[in-house]
């Protein structure tokens, strides 16, 4: 299952557990990545809290908690080569996993379509 917010990130749920990034659109909007940091594993995430920073030449942004979680996993890979986050940002470029406090919650974020609609 993949949700979108209205922050531009995406969510993909695997049992208790959402891998989470932005979205193309994001990506594209921003440009060329140069720096990412990450939230700590183990660390507790509020809904609508900054949860990591992507920064490109052009603008550094929040990337915000769409769910309330504790953080089990980040990309570190995305840390040490920041352009991966936008060369595929909803594949490689992830940026960190969330075991979230409700998966269910997960139900009012957009699907695909609710969120291309959006992004227009």
């Amino acid at each position: 299952m993949l949700r979108f917010t209205d922050e531009h990130e995406w969510l993909r749920l695997d049992g208790d557990v959402a891998t989470i990034g932005i979205t193309a659109h994001a990506a594209e909007q921003l440009g060329d990545l140069v720096f990412v940091e990450l939230p700590k594993v183990g660390a507790k995430l509020t809904k609508g809290e900054a949860a990591a920073v992507v920064e490109s030449v052009k603008a550094a942004s929040d990337v915000y908690a769409p769910l309330s979680g504790e953080v089990t996993e980040v990309n570190e890979a995305a840390v040490s080569d920041p352009a991966s986050v936008g060369a595929d940002p909803q594949g490689a470029g992830w940026l960190y996993r969330l075991k979230l406090d409700e998966p269910s919650a997960m139900d009012a974020l957009m699907d695909e379509a609710a969120y291309a609609e959006f992004a227009k």
